[in-house]
C-alpha cells in the first residue's frame, strides 16, 4: 500500500513544509480518532477530485469503513461536504447520516489550515449502527475532541514541536485527565486514576489542581518542578513534547495539551501512560546502542588516521602534482569522516545534512588555492536524509564546490559559490552556482577527463540514481545541477 508521502509526492505538487504537517497530522490522529469514536480520512484536492491519502480507524468503537479507501478518488461533484470544508474554511457537519455498505454513517469535514490556508480536509466518519450511552467518559472524550479539531481547523493543531515522539506518546485508552481552564481536573478516565494510584497518589483526582498533585508523587525535585511547568504551560496555551517522570518505583509517560479551540482557553488535555515494565524491556538494547554508535565513532577515527598519514606523505613529497592529488584524498576521506561522526552520535541512521554541510563547505574554501578569493556558502534547506544517500551526495558536493574553486576564478578575483537545496515531496533539486569565468569552450560534462568529475559521475550512477547537469549561469558564471528522487526513501 501507498504510504502518505508517496501518494503526495506522485498526485500533487505541495511544498515540504505543507507535506510535512500533513504528516504532523497523521502523526497525531490515532488520539482524534479513540475520542471521536469515529474513523479519520485525510483528502486532498487533486484536479477535479478529491484523493483520499491516509486513513485512521477507532480502537474505541466499530469502524465506519472496513474496506480500505487509501488512493480512492472521488468527484468534487459527488463530495460537496468536502468542497465545501476548502472553500469556507470551517467544520461542516451532515445533519443526517449517510448510508455507506448498509451502515449509517454521521461525516463531519476538517478543514486542515497551514500557514493561513486550508492544504487538506479531514472527514470524521461515525459509525451509527452502534448507539451508544453518553458516559462520563465518552463526554470528555468527544468534548476534547472536538476542541483538537476545532484547533486543526483554526491552523494551531498540531504544533511544529510536538512530531518528534508523537508515534510514542500516551494515548486516549491509555489515560486521559480533562482539566478545566482554572487547571482543576474536570475527569480522569479510570486508566488515569490506576497509573496515578501507581505513582502513590490514592484518593481521586477530581477538583484537585493536577500540576500540585503530580509535583508531590515526583521523587526528582527537578522533574518535578518540570513536570508542574508543563502541565502549566499547556494550560496557558503552550504545546509541549512528552515527559517521562517516575515516582516510587512507577516510570510514567505524561504529554500535556493545550485546548485553545478558536483562541478560547478551554482548559488542557493530560494523557498519562504507565511504561514501567517498557522501560525493563529497553535497558536490554542500551548496549546494542552504545555498540552501534561506538562502531562509527571507531570508523570515524579511522579515517581521520588515513588522513593524518596523507598528509604526512604529502609533505614528504617533492612533486606538486602528487602533493596535490595526496591533498584531494585528504579532504574526500575528511568528508567521509564527517558522516561518521554525525552518525555516531545517533542510531538513527538519518543525517541533517544541513548541519553537515555547514561543516563541509568551509573545510572547502579553507582547502582551495591561495590565490582563490572566493566565498561559499548554504541557500536553501536539504532536510534529514538516510546515511546511504548523505555520503555519496557529501562527496558529490565536495567535488563539485573544489572544481568550482579551483577553475571558475581568475587568480585574486572575489567571488562566490552558493549551494542550492530545494525539496519537496519527491525530489530533493541540489545546485553548486558560481559567479566566475563560466565553461571553457566545447566543454562536455560527459567527457571530461577530471578525476573530480569522473567521481560525481560515478556516485550519481551508481549510488545516487541520477545524472549531473553542468551549463552556463544566467547572468555570467556556471551552475551544476542534480536532482534526486525521495520517493520510496
Amino acid at each position: 500500500m501507498s504510504t502518505l508521502s508517496e501518494l503526495l509526492a506522485e498526485h500533487t505538487q505541495l511544498a515540504g513544509d505543507v507535506v510535512e504537517h500533513l504528516q504532523r497530522v497523521v502523526a497525531e490522529w490515532q488520539l482524534l480518532a479513540d475520542m471521536s469514536f469515529a474513523d479519520f480520512l485525510l483528502w486532498v484536492p487533486v484536479e477535479t477530485d478529491f484523493l483520499c491519502v491516509a486513513q485512521a480507524r477507532p480502537t474505541t468503537a466499530p469502524t465506519a469503513h472496513g474496506e480500505d479507501m487509501v488512493a480512492r478518488r472521488v468527484p468534487v461533484a459527488e463530495t460537496p461536504q468536502l468542497r465545501r470544508a476548502v472553500v469556507e474554511g470551517r467544520i461542516c457537519r451532515d445533519e443526517d447520516p449517510r448510508w455507506h455498505l448498509e451502515v449509517p454513517v454521521r461525516t463531519e469535514t476538517i478543514p486542515v489550515r497551514h500557514g493561513g490556508a486550508v492544504v487538506a480536509v479531514l472527514s470524521r466518519d461515525t459509525n451509527l449502527a452502534m448507539p451508544r450511552v453518553p458516559s462520563p467518559l465518552e463526554i470528555a472524550y468527544l468534548g476534547s475532541a472536538s476542541d483538537l479539531c476545532q484547533m486543526v481547523a483554526d491552523g494551531t493543531f498540531p504544533p511544529k514541536a510536538t512530531v518528534a515522539g508523537a508515534d510514542t506518546s500516551p494515548r486516549a485508552g491509555d489515560g486521559l485527565v480533562r482539566l478545566d481552564a482554572h487547571g482543576l481536573v474536570a475527569y480522569a478516565s479510570p486508566n488515569a486514576l490506576s497509573a496515578y494510584h501507581r505513582m502513590g497518589h490514592a484518593s481521586d483526582l477530581v477538583g484537585l489542581p493536577l500540576d500540585r498533585a503530580t509535583r508531590a508523587l515526583v521523587l526528582d525535585p527537578f522533574d518535578a518542578a518540570e513536570v508542574a511547568g508543563r502541565i502549566e504551560s499547556a494550560l496557558a496555551g503552550r504545546h509541549s513534547l512528552r515527559m517521562e517522570i517516575r515516582a516510587r518505583g512507577a516510570v510514567m509517560l505524561l504529554r500535556a495539551l493545550p485546548l485553545r479551540p478558536r483562541g478560547d482557553a478551554a482548559g488542557a488535555l493530560v494523557l498519562v501512560r504507565d511504561i514501567t515494565d517498557l522501560r525493563r524491556r529497553d535497558m536490554a538494547l542500551l548496549s546494542k546502542d552504545a555498540t552501534i554508535r561506538e562502531i562509527h565513532h571507531r570508523v570515524k577515527n579511522n579515517l581521520q588516521t588515513v588522513a593524518a598519514l596523507l598528509r604526512l606523505q604529502a609533505r614528504r613529497t617533492a612533486i606538486p602534482e602528487a602533493r596535490r592529488a595526496l591533498a584531494e584524498s585528504v579532504r574526500r576521506v575528511d568528508s567521509i569522516a564527517l558522516v561518521h561522526e554525525t552518525l555516531s552520535a545517533s542510531v538513527a541512521e538519518r543525517v541533517d545534512l544541513d548541519e553537515l554541510v555547514d561543516k563541509v563547505l568551509p573545510a572547502i574554501g579553507d582547502g582551495a588555492t591561495a590565490e582563490s578569493r572566493a566565498k561559499v556558502r548554504r541557500d536553501g534547506s536539504f532536510g534529514e536524509l538516510p546515511a546511504e544517500l548523505a555520503t555519496p551526495l557529501v562527496l558529490v558536493l565536495t567535488e563539485l564546490v573544489h572544481n568550482a574553486l579551483a577553475h571558475a576564478f581568475e587568480p585574486g578575483r572575489a567571488g562566490e559559490v552558493v549551494v542550492t537545496a530545494r525539496r519537496t515531496a519527491s525530489t530533493l533539486d541540489v545546485g553548486v552556482l558560481d559567479d566566475g569565468l563560466g565553461l571553457p569552450p566545447g566543454f562536455d560534462v560527459e567527457t571530461a577527463d577530471g578525476l573530480g568529475l569522473q567521481i560525481v559521475r560515478t556516485l550519481l550512477d551508481s549510488e545516487l540514481d541520477s545524472a549531473l547537469q553542468v551549463r552556463a549561469r544566467a547572468g555570467g558564471g556556471t551552475e551544476a545541477l542534480i536532482r534526486l528522487s525521495l520517493r520510496g526513501r
